[in-house]
């Protein structure tokens, strides 16, 4: 079965730097679509970036230019660096995969199958 780990989450003050990892256990080959999504209080699900297995990147206009996906494919790991962070930015962040292949991309969270357990991430003004 598998699992999505998540760690890193926290409590940062306005202007500051964290950085997610999200670890996939229990699969012999990457998934076809990996991302990060994140949900306030009160508010949808929504994506903050999304990378396919043929390495393209998709982020949400909200993070362009403060948010950077990376992956470490020995690991099964993917990261999100974090910086420039706002008090907008808090949320539960969410890691997701999928393993179906499709045409074009994904970017709904109703188009992923696989989720971690979410972290929180609390950025103070």
């Amino acid at each position: 079965q598998v699992q999505l780990a998540e760690s890193g989450g926290g409590s940062v003050q306005a202007g500051g730097s964290l950085r997610l990892s999200c670890a996939v256990f229990g699969h012999s080959y990457s998934p076809y679509y990996m991302g990060w999504f994140r949900q306030a209080p009160g508010k949808e699900r929504e994506a903050v970036v999304i990378i396919s297995n043929g390495g393209r990147l998709m982020y949400a206009d909200s993070v362009k230019g403060r948010f950077t996906l990376s992956e470490d494919n020995a690991k099964n790991t993917l990261y999100l660096q974090m910086n420039s962070l706002k008090p907008e930015d808090t949320a539960m962040y969410y890691c997701a995969a999928d393993f179906r292949p499709a045409i074009g991309t994904r970017w709904l969270p109703t188009e992923f199958a696989i989720w971690g357990q979410g972290t929180q991430v609390t950025v103070s003004s």
